[in-house]
């Protein structure tokens, strides 16, 4: 399988917790900002559909995802332009998931139909949380009760597969607050939910916050309860934990968040997007106007390309594949990589076992319950 992303880079108002690159494009207090129409942007549609006209000929996505920033953050016309940008450039015969993201505070009810008459039939949601002190924390731009409203519209569109998204370990929560956020969003229904433990990003005005002692993180004993709780909670309710952060109702796991746990090949068009195609990772600029400018003149938009020698790769797909619920096969993996993992690992890997954060089960790779919440630490011993 192989993917499509399309990286929209622009946002009402930036998260403080946001690391992804994104512009504010519109000023002044929040419900002006809300209630202002979006600009057009033509060069930066220009220039993107320009970078998907350079795909190889006869490439043909599985899955298409487009992300952000906040696509539905553009104006109606240019939502309108951009799908019918991809109906135009790109072969669409094969994909069987097309998602786009969107926030409860920008989706409109034209919107969604354009999303839909597009062909789009998934909808992941970024609620992040209920409560309202959480969500001004966070400077989330919607209200509690815009999450019910745009989950109603979407449905009536016709959409039937949806994600939210949910944040928890963030300062002056607790576990009483994280239980209902997450019976709240549960009471909605979804197809698919996907929970994050809140980071602290260089370069985000939240670790700046941090660093002038405003804010401080939560405890990890904390945030391991708040994790443990939300597990629990979401099992209860019907849905299987297949990877770190997920969970979904049978027949709804992500096929294009799989293409990067399984270390596929897909593009990334768009400003600061991500490619992994024959061998190769790089990305584009993190600047808009350079992003523009490459492409108005025939350049190139990548700043940052690299080969990964087989190990490297190897051990790369190895911690990618441990992300998800079911572990590395030792069988598939070797023929995958030319690698046993249990060599590659060597004595890090047997320490890891040793001390009960990974295990083997079947002859199958795979981090316990207590190696699920410090699976970073472990990810970076094995890289």
């Amino acid at each position: 399988m192989t993917g499509l992303y399309l990286h929209i880079p622009f946002c009402v108002r930036k998260c403080v917790y946001c690391d992804f690159y994104s512009l504010e494009t519109l000023n002044g207090p929040l419900e002006e900002r809300r209630t202002t129409p979006s600009p057009d942007r033509p060069e930066f549609l220009a220039a993107l559909f320009k970078e998907i006209e350079g795909l190889p000929e006869g490439f043909a996505p599985d899955t298409i995802f487009i992300g952000g920033g906040t696509p539905t953050e553009l104006s109606d016309g240019d939502l309108e332009r951009l799908l019918a940008g991809l109906h135009d450039r790109v072969d669409l015969s094969q994909v069987s998931e097309w998602t786009c993201e969107s926030n409860p505070g920008t989706l409109t009810a034209s919107k969604a139909r354009l999303l839909k008459q597009a062909g789009v039939n998934r909808v992941s949601m970024g609620v992040q949380s209920f409560d309202p002190d959480n969500l001004k924390f966070l400077t989330r731009i919607h209200e509690p009760e815009h999450v019910s409203e745009g989950v109603a519209l979407l449905r009536e569109t016709g959409f039937t597969n949806l994600n939210l998204d949910l944040i928890y370990g963030i300062p002056g929560s607790n576990l009483e607050k994280t239980q209902r956020d997450i019976e709240q969003l549960l009471a909605l229904e979804p197809n698919h939910v996907s929970c994050y433990c809140l980071t602290f990003e260089e370069g985000t005005p939240l670790m700046a916050m941090k660093r002038k002692g405003a804010v401080q993180e939560v405890d990890g004993d904390e945030e391991r309860d708040q994790y443990a709780l939300i597990r629990a909670t979401v099992k209860q309710a019907g849905y299987q934990q297949y990877e770190l952060s997920n969970f979904t109702r049978p027949g709804f796991a992500s096929q294009h968040n799989q293409l990067y746990w399984g270390n596929a090949e897909y593009f990334g068009c768009g400003p600061s997007a991500h490619s992994h195609w024959d061998g190769r990772r790089y990305s584009n600029v993190r600047s808009l106007r350079r992003y523009v400018k490459a492409l108005e003149t025939g350049a190139s938009p990548v700043d940052f390309e690299e080969r990964l020698e087989p190990e490297a790769k190897a051990r790369e797909t190895l911690v990618m594949w441990l992300r998800r619920m079911e572990g590395v096969p030792a069988d598939l993996f070797r023929v995958m990589t030319g690698f046993d993992y249990r060599e590659l690992g060597g004595d890090t890997l047997a320490h890891l076992c040793e001390i009960g954060m990974l295990e083997e089960v079947d002859n199958r790779l795979r981090l316990t319950e207590a190696g699920l919440f410090v699976s970073d630490r472990i990810f970076s011993e094995l890289v």
